[in-house]
């Protein structure tokens, strides 16, 4: 072994550019491929043991307790596919006059239960006690961590009268409520509905679930259920974000591998061709062909180890920023995200290398079986045979000689060609599906900027401003109106509603104004004109089972609104909906907006005007919108470094192809240069000999990087594109794209070709 050793690394360090190559690649396969994996673990793993730990309940469901007893309910407990079951509690809707805690203004769904306990949604209490009395009350608390002490004691008043005093913070997985109460002071509170917690035999799919709630609940009153909320829309709501990015990510990472395969493939290949005489000399020496596939599969191994530990360190240093974007904004309860799972580590350390060891071996059984008199008789590789009868053709046409020369070379080695041609698909592949993908998210971050002017925020600062604001909210809008540079602006109003069958709360935003930036956000039906029509964005309606057309009701301050769904929007939070001032008339005639969009005019100074608005009054605070977009320039940046590193991989593949021709051309070079072909004609001949296999690969990656593009594009769950975002593929991106493929080729050529241009004949002859 220590034999096959030395000669291991002195092939390593002979072979430094075929080292490199290796290592890059590895590298960025690694780290795309273990954040790919990682995305797919944090999307369902932490849910999953989080929710299994709390027993949480794979339904939860809501009756109309005018039309069905407690006792009724309980009996479905011992239907047939229940595997256990909680319940009944009452249930009722608490009006939140303003905002309370961290929560707008609103209703609060309220659970009465005599303890965080029981066979179904075991509720773990975060700080204080739980509600053991009237006038008590313990609030769910949906984010990691801790609330601290610090708001225990905090008082609700209801507009019954009756005050709340909060003493506990508690999570649960099901989302089953937003605050509890004791079964005493649930009475005091009137509900008129019930909640049952079940937990079915059947369970994985919204059919099974679906069937399974049909017979527990067989033989109540019709009508009764009024409502069901399953484990499987909540799960969909924990990883919609990140759900979006595995595509984008999953393409990348298999991009990622197959250039890796192709390019070992190509560099042992060119490497036992190549090295003949290497070969003959170690089975001259001693070596068994066993060791000589030891020797070649170990100088393989050395960077392909090399860059799967840098690649899963950068992995690593990367899906902790990446993860903290895919779950912003969720409800994550006492699910622990954020952490790369130990597993997808050691998956990525042995899975790499393993990979790349068995792509190395096909080739590598090609020394072993070489003899080491014909190795050593060889000298080099085959100068003559193949591709003579295509030179012959080539050479008959009225093509400059280097030219023709140029592009034979391919046919004398065709499968090192195609492996060449395929590194050069995969690289215009990605170059195309990055380019695509930065058209779309640009398009996507202009959404309501079309017309160049900045956006300007103007809050109250919340309830308590609003209250000592010397000027009225529709006062407070005319003066922006009126200040110079504005051309239009929107008002705001966000309370907390509940809709019909839906246990977690809806944040529901009110608008007024300026409406024109529904122009380009409403991707199907209709931006909402009336009082009842609502929006919202796809996660929105696919977790609630909405779409448009469809009905429902909202309920805000014991008041309800029949509320039709008339469009969907680009984008927006899965648990809110947009919908009009008329509505928010009706069902809070009271209310007041609590924040502004300004819409300034192209060449208006934004700070300037957030300076003159923010004197308008005390209770407004005025800034400059950020145009940015987290998640966007998260895409980007990651698109744009991978698809550098993957062009300049696809370019050293080339590199090595030219330098491994160059080489064991090196006697029909020294024959072309004696009867007088010039430095730079040897520069075009080497050049043109790759230059055909980038306009093919051109030609045959552009069609699958527009497919990887829509695929991509199609998938994100939270973000309908619009179908004009989506055809970016024009005339001048296109060409741009077919240039692309000749200049991975050209680049990774021309290095080779300057080299074997300054080759002198007597060096080529010494060497002979």
């Amino acid at each position: 072994m220590r034999a096959v050793w030395r000669a291991s690394r002195a092939a390593v360090k002979r072979r430094r550019v075929q080292t490199f190559v290796i290592g890059l690649v590895v590298l960025c396969s690694t780290t795309t491929v273990l954040l790919a994996l990682t995305l797919l673990t944090a999307a369902s793993s932490p849910f999953d043991k989080a929710y299994a730990e709390q027993r949480g309940a794979h339904t939860a469901a809501s009756f109309d307790t005018t039309k069905v007893t407690p006792e009724q309910l309980a009996r479905t407990a011992q239907q047939p596919g229940v595997e256990a079951a909680a319940g009944p509690f009452g249930q009722a809707v608490v009006d939140i006059p303003k905002d309370w805690l961290w929560m707008a203004g609103g209703t609060l769904s309220v659970v009465g239960r005599a303890d965080s306990a029981g066979p179904v949604d075991r509720i773990d209490l975060l700080e204080g006690r739980w509600a053991t009395g009237t006038g008590e009350i313990v609030v769910n608390w949906s984010v990691q961590g801790s609330p601290g002490t610090e708001f225990l004691g905090t008082k609700l008043k209801t507009p019954s009268g009756g005050t709340l005093t909060v003493v506990g913070f508690a999570t649960s997985m099901s989302k089953s409520a937003s605050a509890w109460v004791s079964p005493a002071q649930m009475t005091v509170l009137h509900p008129t509905s019930a909640q049952m917690l079940y937990r079915f035999t059947e369970s994985d799919t919204e059919a099974q679930l679906s069937t399974s709630l049909d017979r527990a609940t067989a033989g109540l009153p019709e009508d009764a259920l009024t409502g069901a909320q399953t484990y499987l829309a909540l799960r969909q709501a924990f990883s919609a974000l990140a759900d979006s990015y595995l595509p984008f990510m999953t393409l990348f990472g298999v991009l990622g591998l197959l250039v890796s395969v192709l390019i070992v493939g190509n560099v042992v290949s060119g490497a036992v061709v190549s090295g003949y005489r290497h070969i003959g000399v170690l089975k001259a020496l001693g070596f068994t062909p066993n060791q000589v596939v030891a020797v070649y599969l170990t100088m393989l191994s050395v960077p392909a180890v090399a860059g799967c530990v840098l690649g899963t360190l950068v992995g690593n240093a990367l899906a902790g920023p990446i993860m903290k974007v895919a779950f912003t904004g969720i409800d994550v309860g006492r699910a622990t995200v954020g952490e790369v799972s130990p597993w997808v580590t050691v998956a990525c350390l042995l899975g790499m290398p393993a990979l790349v060891l068995f792509t190395a071996l096909i080739p590598a059984l090609r020394a072993h079986r070489l003899p080491a008199a014909q190795a050593i008789s060889a000298g080099g590789a085959p100068r003559t045979g193949r591709g003579l009868r295509v030179q012959r053709m080539l050479g008959a046409t009225r093509l400059p000689r280097p030219v023709s020369l140029g592009m034979g070379q391919p046919f004398a080695r065709p499968a090192r060609s195609l492996l060449t041609l395929a590194a050069i698909v995969l690289g215009v592949t990605t170059v195309t599906l990055s380019t695509g993908l930065t058209s779309t998210l640009v398009a996507y971050g202009n959404v309501g900027k079309e017309d160049g002017g900045a956006r300007i925020q103007v809050t109250t600062g919340g309830s308590d401003d609003a209250n000592t604001a010397r000027l009225s909210d529709t006062q407070i809008e005319e003066q922006l109106r009126a200040l110079p540079g504005a051309q239009g602006v929107r008002a705001r109003a966000l309370s907390q509603a509940n809709m019909t069958g839906q246990n977690q709360p809806v944040f529901a935003d009110f608008y007024r104004g300026d409406n024109s930036l529904y122009e380009h956000t409403i991707v199907k039906g209709r931006a909402p004109k009336a009082a009842g029509e609502i929006v919202a964005g796809p996660a929105f309606l696919t977790q609630r089972g909405l779409k448009v057309g469809d009905r429902t009701t909202l309920e805000l301050n014991g008041k309800k609104i029949t509320a039709t769904v008339v469009g969907q929007v680009i984008e927006g939070n899965a648990l809110a909906l947009e919908t009009t001032w008329d509505t928010l008339t009706q069902l809070a005639p009271h209310a007041r907006a609590t924040e502004y969009t300004v819409r300034l005019a192209p060449d208006a100074d934004a700070h300037a005007y957030a300076a003159a608005a923010g004197k308008l009054d005390p209770a407004v605070h005025a800034s400059v919108l950020d145009p940015g977009n987290a998640g966007t320039t998260t895409v980007i940046t990651f698109s744009t470094v991978f698809t550098v590193l993957l062009t300049l991989v696809a370019s050293l593949g080339v590199f090595n192809t030219v330098l491994l021709n160059t080489r064991e051309r090196r006697r029909d070079l020294g024959m072309l240069k004696s009867i007088g072909m010039t430095p730079r004609q040897v520069i075009l001949m080497t050049v043109t000999s790759v230059a055909g296999l980038g306009a093919m690969g051109a030609l045959l990656g552009i069609p699958l990087g527009i497919a990887a593009h829509r695929l991509v594009v199609d998938h994100v769950g939270v973000v309908d594109f619009p179908e004009y975002m989506k055809d970016v593929w024009h005339a001048p991106q296109l060409a741009a794209m077919l240039l692309a493929g000749v200049t991975i080729a050209v680049l990774g050529a021309l290095i080779p070709a300057r080299t074997a241009a300054r080759t002198t004949i007597a060096t080529v002859l010494h060497t002979e």
